[in-house]
């Protein structure tokens, strides 16, 4: 009886060991509460809804519902181990990230039953990642008006909200693309009216995100053809490689065929303007031909 639970122990620990590694590969430090005593592995079950930044009330819920096992009994009272805190923690991030209690417990299920839940989490990961790492900015409003110059009348400031390239703050505004926001004020500073590149973006905007959305659904086909059943575990890798590969190969893309489009365009509306405007230099500065000869005509030179 005495080996049996080591031997149960040992198999707690374990699972506890993979469950918190899979966690700190997946959640970084600093996004949740820490454990609230050190190197603490055993906890009563308000030691560890404060472990884990949850109620007690959290707690039994989750227990309810199957997602968090029951606490070991010791007389009375329910002792929780370290598997439980990094259960809850696990539970509380992806409910942040916007599961469902049901779709956490169809992977803690399937997890439990010999799936690779950190296989599954990689694959939700390459998804849900930010694709862009730029991070936004603040600026204040005489530092906007200054970067336009005076062209950012009310009305192209309401434009520029409600494309959400801008977002009223405390002190000022927050730029959600910095670096889109700086060359369209780099333009209107070559001449370029700010009300036209707001047209030019809202067209960009909706190719852009029709281009993206047919790529996306692409990819999208290969996880519906396991329809409401989890992606066998061999084949998780290979999706989460394919969405990882789509970010940049869909920025190469992108960036490729906006060159040549860019190149088309100006062969089409520049280069003939510019021939033009060199006839015209050239006629400006031509010389006159050469002076007729004077004199009458039939009389000839003493």
């Amino acid at each position: 009886m005495k080996a049996a639970s080591v031997i149960i122990r040992g198999m707690k620990k374990t699972s506890s060991n993979k469950l918190s590694l899979i966690y700190d590969r997946l959640f970084p430090q600093g996004e949740v509460a820490e454990p609230a005593v050190s190197g603490q592995t055993e906890y009563t079950v308000d030691e560890l809804a404060r472990a884990a930044g949850t109620t007690v009330r959290n707690v039994r819920a989750y227990q309810d519902r199957g997602l968090l096992p029951p606490p070991e009994k010791r007389g009375r009272v329910g002792v929780y181990s370290a598997l439980h805190l990094s259960r809850l923690r696990l539970i509380g991030n992806l409910l942040q990230r916007s599961y469902s209690l049901a779709n956490i417990k169809e992977m803690v299920t399937a997890w439990e039953q010999g799936g690779d839940l950190g296989q599954l989490l990689g694959l939700e990961q390459a998804i849900t990642s930010p694709w862009s790492t730029e991070a936004p900015s603040q600026v204040s409003v005489e530092e906007l008006e200054k970067m336009f110059e005076g062209s950012l009348s009310e009305a192209n400031l309401e434009r520029a909200i409600e494309l959400e390239l801008i977002q009223p703050v405390r002190d000022g505004y927050r730029l959600r693309q910095p670096r889109l926001f700086n060359a369209g004020a780099e333009l209107v500073r070559l001449g370029i009216p700010l009300e036209q590149l707001f047209e030019i973006l809202g067209a960009l905007r909706n190719n852009v995100e029709q281009v993206a959305e047919e790529l996306v659904r692409l990819a999208a086909k290969l996880i519906d053809r396991y329809g409401e059943d989890l992606p066998p575990k061999e084949d998780m890798p290979q999706l989460a490689d394919l969405i990882w590969h789509l970010r940049p190969l869909a920025m190469v893309a992108v960036e490729s065929e906006v060159q040549r489009a860019m190149e088309a365009a100006a062969n089409k509306f520049l280069i003939e303007r510019v021939a033009r405007l060199f006839r015209h230099d050239h006629d400006m500065t031509e010389p006159d031909g050469p002076a007729e000869a004077s004199g009458a005509p039939g009389k000839g030179t003493e």
